[in-house]
């Protein structure tokens, strides 16, 4: 058994699988939801719920937050933040079962785990903040948006990956 574990221990999916997978479930999710995939949506929930908790009067007096506290409904309770819990709980189960869960920092060589860490930190931060302000994130705007063919998703997309190719001139030499 642990011979076999040790021969599975780096292969991956092929991604082009992973993407035929990932459409399969954006029409399964349209078919049961009436919507597409999202994760920003589940953040913003729990955002939303610290918030109350903390401070129940400045949220509930908040034009934004104010949105999401209905009467007799918990904003946690949003099928997005299941769907949150579930990736999280799934990348465990994958790590676990292919013998690769361990907590590690990927980078190159030419950086330190620090550095790696701290790009990774403002990079999730602006991806947030675009997220909010483009009222979706990658998954709700262009994954979903291209799944129902919109405009929208496909501009979304070009953009994404646009700005990805322009911007990795500047850090290219943190990784290659």
């Amino acid at each position: 058994m642990k011979e076999k574990k040790q021969k599975n221990r780096h292969v991956y999916w092929n991604p082009y699988f992973g993407g035929f997978l990932l459409g399969l479930l954006i029409i399964v999710t349209f078919y049961l939801t009436g919507r597409g995939l999202g994760a920003s949506g589940a953040l913003k929930s729990g955002v939303v719920t610290m918030v109350h908790t903390v401070a129940p009067t400045h949220a509930e007096n908040n034009a934004y937050y104010s949105k999401f506290l209905k009467e007799g409904e918990f904003p946690m309770n949003n099928w997005l933040v299941f769907e949150a819990i579930g990736v999280i709980l799934g990348a465990f189960l994958s790590g676990a079962l292919t013998g690769r869960l361990k907590l590690k920092v990927q980078h190159s060589p030419k950086i330190t785990s620090r550095r790696r860490l701290i790009f990774a930190l403002i990079g999730g931060v602006l991806f947030g903040l675009g997220a909010q302000i483009a009222r979706g994130c990658t998954s709700g705007a262009a994954l979903s948006g291209m799944a129902v063919l919109a405009t929208a998703g496909f501009i979304t997309m070009m953009a994404i990956f646009g700005t990805g190719y322009l911007v990795a001139y500047f850090f290219r030499k943190n990784w290659i």
